[in-house]
């Protein structure tokens, strides 16, 4: 029998207490395939609810004490703290010979995100982003449709992303922290621009060559709560809004291809596919279409997204169990933040086209040659 991965978590606010912790937790002991030795948070009140959640890990005030004292006792570090301290946090972990998960964004700046991913290649440890998207139910079924190939390759996508105030923070330790540049880094678009562009990446299998942003932010904020963007891609374009001061919590995705579409929202996809045949117009015309509707549950209203956790952990083990230490999920990661960084430019330049050719991105970051990804299929619970 395997022994169980043994990690400790940084942070301990609400994606982890809400997400990650109750994973863990169910799926601990009896030769399971994980055990939380330690957390670390700097609110007491957190590192008193990390106690009651693992009433047997031992428990620090910061990162720097727990890997002091836990040399040698972990195989990775779980990084749920605000963004703009995961790099430290990583380069940390890294240099005690641990693996990686890290929430997104991987890091607030480009060259931090490079660093990071440069450092687990020398290390020979595993750095993972969370992309929890990837494992949403509905996401998983515009997968499967799309290697069915029934509405061709994809050219054109646009993605809305609404919510009615940002994410907010546990009660006992600034909840509104995502509206704080020095902790966020930024607002909507450093908190679900990731999101939005690994998807963005895997529909239309390839990776964008230029981009035009803009964004506002509300009165007293230094962080934007209105983003929007386009992405040129060599196989067609992306257009992107996202919102903290919409008048409803939802997703609606819509995929088009030459012999049909994709319409997402919330959990109910529609497939549209246009009919070929004796008397039926050929693809590129008006003509008649063919309606599917199909419903994966996906629990968006649940913010924590603890349901697509186990997903996600189970190909974090996975890549540890290959040593794929800097896999194409991480370094799409970093890519993630580099376009996060040049859509900020852009809109800063009053929406100015900016050009992404290759040599714009780390080579030594970037994914090689665009390609269609896998589906992510229907991994198992943690075991």
């Amino acid at each position: 029998m395997k022994q169980p991965l043994r990690g400790a978590i940084v942070g301990y606010g609400f994606i982890s207490g809400q997400g990650h912790a109750p994973t863990y937790a169910k799926h601990m002991g009896n030769g399971r395939a994980v055990e939380i030795t330690a957390v670390a948070d700097i609110c007491a009140a957190r590192r008193q609810a990390a106690h009651e959640m693992f009433p047997l890990a031992r428990v620090y005030p910061d990162h720097a004490s727990l890997l002091a004292a836990e040399a040698g006792t972990l195989d990775f570090l779980d990084i749920a703290t605000p963004p703009a301290h995961h790099a430290e946090i990583a380069h940390a972990a890294l240099d005690c010979g641990l693996h990686v998960l890290c929430e997104k964004p991987m890091a607030t700046a480009a060259t931090d995100a490079q660093a990071m991913l440069r450092h687990a290649r020398e290390a020979r440890r595993v750095i993972f982003p969370c992309h929890n998207y990837k494992h949403a139910p509905v996401v998983k079924v515009v997968r499967s449709i799309l290697n069915e190939g029934v509405i061709g390759p994809v050219h054109l996508v646009t993605m809305q992303t609404f919510r009615n105030t940002h994410a907010k923070g546990v009660k006992e330790w600034r909840p509104d922290w995502r509206r704080e540049r020095a902790l966020s880094g930024g607002g909507i678009a450093m908190d679900h621009g990731s999101h939005t562009f690994y998807l963005a990446f895997d529909w239309m299998a390839a990776y964008p060559t230029a981009l035009t942003a803009h964004s506002s932010a509300a009165d007293g904020h230094d962080t934007e709560d209105v983003f929007g963007c386009t992405l040129t891609f060599p196989t067609g374009v992306v257009s992107a809004h996202l919102s903290w001061t919409a008048g409803v919590r939802k997703v609606m995705y819509t995929l088009h291809g030459k012999k049909g579409a994709i319409r997402v929202e919330d959990e109910d996809v529609e497939l549209a596919v246009l009919e070929a045949g004796p008397g039926v117009v050929a693809p590129g015309s008006p003509g008649k279409w063919r309606f599917e509707h199909r419903v994966a549950p996906s629990a968006w209203m649940d913010a924590s997204h603890t349901g697509w956790f186990s997903s996600l952990f189970d190909e974090f083990r996975g890549a540890i169990a290959r040593s794929e230490y800097v896999g194409r999920d991480a370094m799409e990661a970093c890519l993630c933040v580099e376009l996060i960084e040049r859509a900020y430019r852009s809109a800063a330049e009053g929406s100015r086209v900016l050009d992404l050719p290759d040599g714009a991105i780390d080579r030594t970051t970037r994914p090689r040659a665009p390609r269609p990804l896998p589906a992510p299929g229907h991994a198992e619970d943690l075991a």
